[in-house]
């Protein structure tokens, strides 16, 4: 099962390699990148102090006229196809190469950049380097005459991922340090703003499960969640659908019960009022039968106020005390209450079960009294076992239950066809029965007995839940 927790953990793992690997790229490149500016410059510096030296040897003396300085400069910068310029030891523009003209022309962008090499006799020569982005200043802020650029000014390179940018990037931003780090900046924020989608795919139904507790606690119990995946929170989804049910579940048993209760209480409690009403007006011997009748319909209440009882407890309760019993000496003793027969298969377990002995002993009663009630003399107990189960089952010759009754039986209140309710009980036993079976992991069923009447079965694990 691929848990959440791997998945955030292999996803926060991905995000961080990816971030490690494209840091490292635009780090090694930065690197190489300046590596290869620094190399072209110092090779550009010293060809460029070797032609001032080849220059140098090869122009007339500073104290020659300006115009034959001019013109010997002018004849090597055509030879050379070189763009220079050369300035007196005063600052004063002795003659710029036609080349250097041309490009000084361009503007903008195209705008040439000048590195400055001074001659040991005081007069400087100024060659164009590189293009550069726009206008330059001297450091101490005053322009170059004639558009020379100064001799320290920066490259200007940008950085080749900077390259769609670089209209709304000054020039400082472009290129070297504070290029990687406006980099490093622009990736942090493309990471962040990529995770985002993932980071609300993992929690997107968590919220939904939140909304849908919310919704069950305002009373929709009805509600339930989407199960989606196969990790924790499909888990807890599937979990809190669960309880939801048997919230529900529960919820409408006692709303049932309690509209039933109320139901099968009017019936005695009316007897009861009318026999007290008119008791006093009758003769001693109708006196006397209506006194048993009373008494009757008193044990009908006690008896419909304690299965009520104990069908709330067994259903607020989430597990049962369990303890030793002894199966068949408990079935011995309820058969004989009814004048029943006990059968027990050969090789039945003879170790003690383990059970609620109070609520298995009430299940066999309920059974047993059922079928002593409808089904006649004629009643018979069952031990069996499989190699997963206990069998208890009840027997009787009566007129047994329809194939379309056997479930609806266990409901509590429920009543065959024709039956009255004078025929005793008020409908509530079979219901019981199903409970303390499913309480002991096991369930209860209806079957048709050959020959004629029904066969109650408890079906038991021999090996008890959570044991």
């Amino acid at each position: 099962m691929k848990t959440l927790a791997l998945r955030i953990y292999l996803t926060v793992v991905a995000v961080l390699l990816i971030f490690a690997l494209i840091t490292g790229w635009l780090a090694q490149h930065n690197l190489e990148h300046e590596r290869t500016v620094v190399q072209s410059q110092s090779a550009w510096t010293e060809r460029a102090a070797a032609w001032g030296e080849l220059l140098e040897n090869s122009l007339p003396p500073v104290t020659a006229p300006e115009a034959l300085q001019a013109q010997v400069f002018l004849d090597w910068a055509d030879r050379l196809r070189l763009p220079m310029a050369l300035e007196s030891p005063e600052g004063e523009r002795i003659a710029t190469s036609s080349l250097l003209q041309e490009r000084l022309r361009l503007a903008g962008e195209h705008r040439p950049v000048l590195h400055r090499v001074q001659l040991s006799d005081g007069r400087s020569l100024w060659m164009a380097k590189r293009l550069t982005r726009g206008p330059r200043q001297h450091p101490g802020g005053a322009s170059l005459p004639a558009g020379l650029s100064p001799p320290d000014a920066p490259p200007g390179s940008i950085q080749p991922w900077l390259e769609p940018l670089s209209p709304m990037l000054p020039p400082w931003l472009a290129h070297g340090a504070p290029a990687l780090i406006l980099s490093l900046i622009l990736l942090f924020v493309a990471v962040a703003v990529s995770a985002w989608p993932v980071a609300h795919h993992l929690t997107r139904r968590l919220q939904a499960l939140r909304r849908g507790v919310e919704m069950f606690g305002a009373g929709e119990l009805h509600h339930r969640v989407a199960v989606e995946g196969r990790d924790e929170v499909a888990t807890l989804a599937r979990s809190f659908n669960e309880a939801a049910q048997r919230i529900e579940d529960l919820v409408t048993s006692n709303r049932s019960l309690l509209a039933n209760a109320s139901h099968e209480l009017r019936s005695p409690l009316a007897r009861l009022k009318m026999a007290v009403s008119i008791m006093a007006d009758l003769p001693p011997e109708r006196a006397a039968q209506i006194k048993d009748e009373i008494h009757q319909d008193i044990r009908e209440l006690d008896a419909l106020v304690e299965e009520v009882l104990l069908a709330s407890r067994i259903d607020a309760r989430q597990t049962i005390d369990r303890g030793p019993v002894d199966l068949v000496g408990l079935m011995v003793e309820e058969a004989s209450r009814v004048g029943a027969e006990v059968d027990v298969a050969e090789g039945f377990p003879t170790q003690p079960y383990l059970g609620d002995e109070r609520l298995l002993r009430r299940a066999a009663r309920n059974l047993l009294e059922n079928a002593r009630r409808y089904g006649g003399a004629d009643v018979q107990v069952e031990l069996s076992h499989d190699p997963a189960y206990i069998f208890l089952r009840v027997n009787d010759r009566g007129p047994g239950v329809p194939p379309d009754q056997r479930e609806r039986i266990f409901e509590p209140f429920y009543r065959l066809p024709g039956h009255a309710e004078h025929a005793g009980g008020v409908g509530l036993g079979l219901s019981l029965v199903r409970q303390i079976a499913a309480k002991h992991g096991g369930q209860a069923r209806c079957e048709a007995r050959e020959g004629g009447g029904s066969c109650f079965v408890i079906q038991l694990p021999k090996t008890p839940p959570g044991v």
